[in-house]
């Protein structure tokens, strides 16, 4: 007995070869065959029951021929069979150390992502008390230099040039503050 298909090219078994040149199967065999087509088209010739039997007698042979077929290749069958079961534990092996592996991800992530957000939140809280601090700073040269320049006001003409230049850095004060809003 003759492979057909999977045998590499090999010729179709005769039983095969038999249904392939019958005229009655030939519709069947098309790229363009339509059921509703062929359907109603054996029911305007009324030889239904013929093509009935034709079609029965066809499904037999098709029978014994994947019959055939299975017995041929059975060695083979089992083998593909014992090697997709083998391929299945290896594949459900697989699942489970990628379960695991995601499973370690998330703890590293854990162990990485909660310190760099504290160190973003306390960085975040240092530039805020940085600039605080710079501000305290401000003020407080500020309190510094109204009170000296209070008192150089109350020296009188003697202490102008002083008052003049603490004026002068008050000024300054000033301005690096609109400067840095």
């Amino acid at each position: 007995m003759e492979e057909a298909g999977a045998g590499g090219g090999a010729a179709p078994a005769p039983a095969l070869a038999e249904l392939l040149a019958d005229e009655c199967y030939a519709d069947f065999f098309r790229e363009d065959f339509d059921v509703k087509a062929y359907t109603s088209q054996s029911i305007h010739q009324a030889v239904i029951a013929e093509q009935l039997a034709k079609l029965a007698q066809g499904i037999s042979q098709l029978d014994k021929e994947l019959h055939l077929q299975v017995v041929a290749r059975h060695e083979d069958l089992l083998a593909q069979a014992t090697g997709i079961e083998s391929l299945e534990g290896v594949l459900q092996m697989m699942q489970t150390r990628i379960g695991a592996l995601q499973s370690t991800v998330d703890r590293i992530r854990v162990k990485i992502v909660d310190p760099y957000n504290k160190i973003v939140s306390r960085t975040a809280q240092l530039a805020k008390l940085q600039a605080a601090c710079d501000l305290l700073r401000r003020i407080i040269r500020i309190l510094y230099l109204s009170k000296r320049l209070q008192g150089q006001l109350q020296g009188g003409s003697r202490e102008i040039t002083k008052a003049a230049q603490s004026l002068n850095e008050l000024e300054e004060l000033s301005l690096e503050r609109m400067l840095l809003k």
